[in-house]
């Protein structure tokens, strides 16, 4: 499907007007909707309410401040602080309705929760939980709270923004039904504050911290890490973001970008006059609106005091409905106000907002409708070893014709060079290949197609252990292929090599020249590729070729709240949350490091390539010593130490200009699948890759897989110019397989001098246990064998652990047989 046929995502729209302290009336939101917009916010109380509570805190202030002028202290006689009496219907316009569950609740803007001044900062929380109380009865399902009035430095600053943090706490237990959206600009532009007459207007002395001549922009981000890391990351807690009128650097657009966006709160000032004088927004405002309209989950626009005016629109719906009619202008207008034809006209904002919509650019692949339903949707990684697939799984995975052109293309050129270097073959006449693992069998369509183009002769051979997918390969070859092909139900470890002939001995097996494997993870080599291609190796002829020839995984420390939720809220009833590497179609995201020369952001971690050296086979038998019986059984077949050429440890340095949090590593890979071996073009290769950065030149718009996530148990707090040192192990004890993954954050003190200044790990067993085919005296041999080095590798694991206490490694992620 062409990039140009996605359908692009559409906006909504709310209406928020600062002014107004009652909810809209019927005919006013009817309006507003036929008006093109979606939702509107509503205040929870009025004036009435507010005036009542200035009163209450002002007399309780001038009460503290007599006091202290008789030279009393609150110590010696304390006043406690003040209690707000219920609600009366004079406080408050928004009553249950039809029509409630709608809106968008706003809490009084003129709190202060942050307020140094413990008697503001009370009646601000009291206030909260008050509103929160009573929208919750009248039926609102989402609720705004206004943002902090300070940002977390030192002092004031700092107490302030632990209180704010502590009462939208508490307010997330208050509103058990609700969600709640934090009100934050995108950062602290100068001269421009909320213009909102707060109570801490009453306590003009309060301290005020020290301007500075730098601006810092990441402070607002500070403020919300800090809410919504005392929330725990709960799942209910989105942002409302004020866009700015002169947009940031990228890095903290992005830094936004990754965060749980319900609303993005648009006003009439960050919109600037075109040729025409209507109003229109610069290339990087809307650079960033099209950005997060990728998201699986848009942001709505609020529109906050940039809609039409409804004032003028009275009456009351239901009695005219319930009249039989719609509304004349006369009882649409009772009061007969003075409205000019501009009443009546849509927001000039809210349609350049509609015009912005037809311009965003066209969808590539990965942000489809079918890929946007994955964004940031942890699944658990395939365990084809242990379980057998159903159709349909193959069947989305056949769906991606770039990564099978590919491997059609690696084999065909394989297939030429082969031909051209008149390379001797394992079977006279002809070149034969094998596909371990061909599920329902496109690498073996794929495989004959080569043959034809390059005009050889093939014998082509088809292996797999899933029996319900071998009868679709018979039917396959009965079908599709002809005959051509020679089907084999058997696990690619246990497979002896193709018969060549038969013999009063039995049959007599022979080499393969081309063997082909789709066994790549979402990092490479987490669907033990390695420990499969070692136990079909012994079929490969001396010239025999491997596709794919090698494999690289690759990682990077990333932020991405969103996830870090997902697997905190799992955690509470699944205690491998933390410890599983999660498949993801990585979205909503911040990378942590920056380029910088020597440093990339995304590094190599470690290596594969196939056939392994005649050494390391060499090895591996001396440490089985014949102990399988069938087949090659490969480097995990029972034997101490025969899989340790397929661990690996790597350690990486990214480097981090601003501060931030990381949740985990993304990790990615990159394969060769032929290498060209003629002198012409030696060393062109045929490639796929998920690396962000090179998957548009080495295999554009493949989508066959997500990367995998390795999640930290604890989010990992790093300040600016900080270098994130990750250290990355995939361990063995030869019957199972784990990675390990430690990430330090360093950061300079001195030219030469660093100290550590965070520390987070976690553990994971990826694959477990080979099941071979002995007899009973060596099964019993083989489990004792495993048993001692199943406790061997516990205690190996255990090293790795901070703590005495530590668990045993988590539940095996996939069971080889």
């Amino acid at each position: 499907m062409a990039t140009t046929e996605y359908e692009r995502p559409y906006f909504t729209f709310g209406y928020h007007d600062s002014t107004s302290d009652a909810p809209l009336s019927d005919l006013q939101y009817g309006y507003l909707l036929n008006q093109g917009f979606n939702f509107a916010a509503a205040p929870i109380t009025n004036q009435h309410f507010k005036k009542r509570i200035f009163k209450l805190v002002q007399d309780h202030l001038e009460l503290l401040a007599k006091e202290k002028e008789k030279g009393t202290t609150i110590a010696t006689a304390p006043q406690a602080d003040p209690i707000i009496p219920p609600l009366t219907p004079e406080d408050t316009s928004l009553f249950p309705s039809q029509a409630v569950n709608t809106y968008t609740g706003c809490i009084s803007p003129w709190i202060d929760l942050s307020s140094p001044n413990p008697v503001i900062a009370s009646i601000s929380r009291q206030v909260l939980n008050l509103e929160i109380n009573y929208a919750s009865f009248c039926g609102l399902r989402i609720v705004m709270i206004p943002a902090p009035e300070r940002d977390g430095s030192r002092g004031a600053g700092n107490a302030g923004l632990a209180q704010y943090a502590r009462a939208v706490q508490e307010s997330l237990t208050i509103g058990a039904n609700m969600s709640f959206v934090v009100q934050m600009p995108m950062y602290r532009e100068p001269g421009i504050d909320g213009g909102v007459e707060t109570l801490s207007s009453l306590n003009p002395v309060a301290e005020t911290p020290p301007t500075s001549k730098e601006i810092d922009i990441y402070t607002t981000w500070d403020s919300w890490h800090t809410v919504r890391s005392v929330c725990n990351y709960n799942l209910r807690l989105f942002l409302s973001l004020k866009i700015p009128k002169v947009m940031p650097e990228k890095a903290l657009q992005d830094r936004w970008f990754s965060e749980p966006l319900m609303y993005l709160t648009m006003t009439p000032e960050i919109f600037q006059p075109n040729k025409a004088g209507s109003p229109s927004l610069s290339k990087h405002h809307q650079a960033m609106i099209f950005a997060y309209m990728k998201l699986k989950a848009t942001p709505g626009f609020l529109m906050w005091n940039a809609g039409p005016r409804v004032s003028h629109i009275k009456g009351d719906a239901q009695s005219i409905i319930s009249g039989g009619g719609y509304p004349s202008l006369s009882e649409a207008y009772p009061d007969k106000e003075p409205h000019s034809e501009e009443d009546d006209k849509p927001s000039p904002y809210l349609e350049y907002l509609r015009y912005l919509e037809s311009q965003q650019p066209p969808l590539n692949i990965f942000e489809s409708p079918m890929l946007t339903s994955f964004q940031d949707w942890l699944q658990s990684p395939l365990q084809p070893l242990s379980d057998n697939l159903e159709s349909a799984t193959y069947e989305v995975f056949e769906g991606d014709p770039v990564k099978y052109n590919q491997y059609e293309a690696a084999t065909m050129e394989a297939l030429i060079e082969w031909k051209k270097l008149k390379k001797p073959t394992s079977k006279e006449g002809v070149v034969v290949i094998a596909v371990a693992g061909s599920g329902r069998g496109p690498l073996v369509t794929r495989a004959l197609n080569a043959a034809e183009y390059a005009n050889v002769d093939v014998e082509v051979w088809a292996v797999e252990k899933n029996p319900n997918a071998y009868v679709y390969l018979l039917r396959q070859n009965q079908n599709v292929w002809g005959g051509r092909v020679n089907v084999v139900k058997t696990d690619m470890r246990h497979w002896k090599g193709p018969v060549v002939s038969e013999s009063a001995n039995g049959p007599v097996y022979g080499k393969v020249d081309i063997l082909i494997s789709e066994l790549l993870g979402s990092c490479g080599d987490n669907e033990l590729s390695p420990e499969c291609l070692d136990g079909i190796q012994h079929v490969l002829s001396p010239q025999g070729i491997s596709i794919p020839s090698s494999y690289t995984a690759h990682f990077t420390p990333i932020a991405s709240p969103k996830l870090y939720a997902d697997i905190l809220a799992r955690s509470s009833t699944d205690s491998n949350a933390f410890a599983t590497p999660w498949v993801v179609h990585l979205f909503s995201l911040d990378y942590n490091a920056q380029k910088v020369p020597d440093h990339p952001r995304i590094q190599e971690a470690w290596e594969f390539s196939h056939p392994i050296p005649k050494t390391t086979v060499q090895r591996v038998e001396a440490c089985r010593s014949g102990g399988v019986v069938g087949g090659g059984g490969g480097s995990m077949a029972g034997a101490a130490g025969a899989n340790d050429h397929n661990s690996r440890f790597s350690q990486m340095t990214f480097v981090c200009r601003t501060r931030g949090v990381t949740h985990g590593l993304a990790g990615y890979f990159e394969s060769t699948l032929y290498e060209s071996q003629v002198k012409e073009t030696l060393g062109e290769k045929v490639e796929i890759s998920t690396h962000p950065e090179r998957i548009e030149q080495k295999s554009k718009d493949m989508i066959s897989w997500f990367p995998i996530f390795f999640p930290l148990n604890q989010p990992l707090y790093f300040p600016a110019d900080t270098e994130l040192e990750v250290s990355m192990w995939r361990q063995t004890d030869d019957t199972r397989v784990w990675y390990e993954w430690l990430v330090e954050a360093w950061t300079w003190v001195g030219e030469n001098s660093r100290v550590k200044v965070g520390l987070a790990r976690d553990a994971s067993i990826v694959q477990a246990k080979a099941e071979t085919k002995a007899d009973p005296m060596q099964e019993r041999h083989l489990r004792a064998e495993q048993s001692r080095q199943t406790e061997l590798g516990s205690q190996r694991a255990i090293k790795y652990k901070r703590k005495e206490k530590a668990e045993h490694i988590i539940g095996a992620q996939k069971t080889m047989k």
